[in-house]
Parts: C-alpha cells; structure tokens; sequence
C-alpha cells in the first residue's frame, strides 16, 4: 500500500511544479562568458539601467596618449642666432677706424706755361697749382679729394688763370690704398683730353692729389684695372 500513496504525492508535486511553471515562466538561462554579449553600462545622466545598480558614476579620468608624458608640455624657445647680421655694402670701401673730421680738401690744377714758377714742373712747360675747397666732413681724405677733381666739369678754375684737363673725362673713383709712402687709386670711367700736352697735366692732376690727401711721396692710378700710363698711351 506504501507504492500508491508515493504515486499520488509525486502527481501532486509534478502538478505543483508545472502550475508554478505557468506562472513565472522557464528559469533564466545561466550567463555565459561569450564576448559577443555587450556588457551592461550605465547611463550618462546617472540613472540605472538594466541589470545595473543605481549607485552613481564618475567620468573616466583622462589619460595622456601613449608615448606622451601627462603633464603639459611647451615647445622648446629656439635661441637666437649670435651671428652678426650683415653690414650692407656700398659701391665704394668704406674705411674703418679713421676719425671723423672735418677741413677744407687740396684740389691740384694746372698753370699753363709756368714753368715750375708756382708749383711743381710738368710736361709742356707747365706747373701744378694747389688750390682747397671749402670745408668738408670725411674720414678719409683721398676719396673725397678725388672725388672733387672729377666732379669739377669747368675747365677755367674761377678767375686763378688756371685750368683742369679733366673737365672732359668721365672717371669715377673707387678705391685707394696706402702702402708704405705710395698711394693707390683705382678709377673707372674714359678720359676725354683736349690734346697732347692734357695727357701729362691729368696725370699730374690726379697724381698730385691723391699724394696732398694721403701724405704719400708718390701715387699710382689705375684707370679701368690698367695702369694710368697704358690708358694715356693710346690717346
């Protein structure tokens, strides 16, 4: 008699189950670690969402990319170059350690037929005459000397009686040097003589002043890089 009373209470537990089954519906399935399902995050305004708690969350704190330091960093301040920034150039030398001062400039011209009564004898029974002009502020003297012979475009120096053979020519001056108690001046330009006996007054006139501005005993010239004498010597 045992055997149907067990019978009788398993039908009624089987009956149970199934009306607690219809009730509630299948048991969940047991998670599982399989990476295709998403994992639960909350929501950015705070509030819980599904299969989360409601517990508040923090922004992530930002971190520095990869291979970077996280501290702000500058970029480097290049130095400044300590090469001196070029001087601009001229057309001319410009001399360097001579004080500046200022004087009336010995500009030389020639006596027709003198003969070395008023100054130094040249060819054609003629003499060199030392005139100045006004005052003039320079440091060097032989350019700006030079530079007044050339400029003068006059033949008759006022009412002296003297002239200038190189009222003509069209020379420019752009270097001297001074070595030993010899002058150097370089020219460039044409001369433009009014005879033969003007070929050994502009030399002289040149020659004389570049001596008078430097203190030399003796003067070269040198017309377009040739030497005075070879540029005279063809006219």
């Amino acid at each position: 008699m045992a055997r149907p009373a067990l019978t009788a209470l398993g039908v009624l537990g089987l009956s149970g189950l199934m009306v607690l089954t219809g009730c509630f519906g299948p048991p969940a399935p047991t998670p599982t670690t399989s990476s295709a399902a998403p994992a639960p995050t909350s929501s950015a305004s705070g509030t819980a969402g599904p299969g989360t708690t409601a517990s508040p969350t923090t922004a992530p704190t930002p971190t520095a990319p990869a291979g970077t330091s996280a501290a702000p960093t500058t970029s480097a301040a290049v130095p400044p170059s300590s090469a001196p920034a070029g001087q601009p150039t001229t057309g001319e030398p410009q001399p360097t350690g001579l004080p500046e001062q200022t004087g009336p400039l010995t500009v030389y011209y020639v006596a027709v037929g003198d003969n070395g009564v008023s100054g130094p004898a040249i060819g054609c029974g003629d003499s060199l005459v030392a005139t100045t002009t006004g005052p003039v502020t320079y440091r060097d003297q032989v350019g700006p000397s030079v530079g007044a012979l050339l400029a003068n475009r006059n033949r008759d120096v006022g009412l002296s009686g003297l002239i200038n053979a190189l009222y003509q020519s069209n020379l420019t001056y752009v270097a001297g040097e001074l070595t030993g108690s010899t002058i150097t001046i370089w020219l460039t330009g044409q001369f433009m003589l009014g005879g033969v006996c003007d070929i050994p007054r502009a030399k002289a006139q040149l020659e004389y002043t570049a001596m008078a501005a430097s203190g030399a005993t003796s003067a070269q010239v040198y017309v377009n890089g040739r030497p005075i004498d070879e540029v005279l010597s063809l006219k």
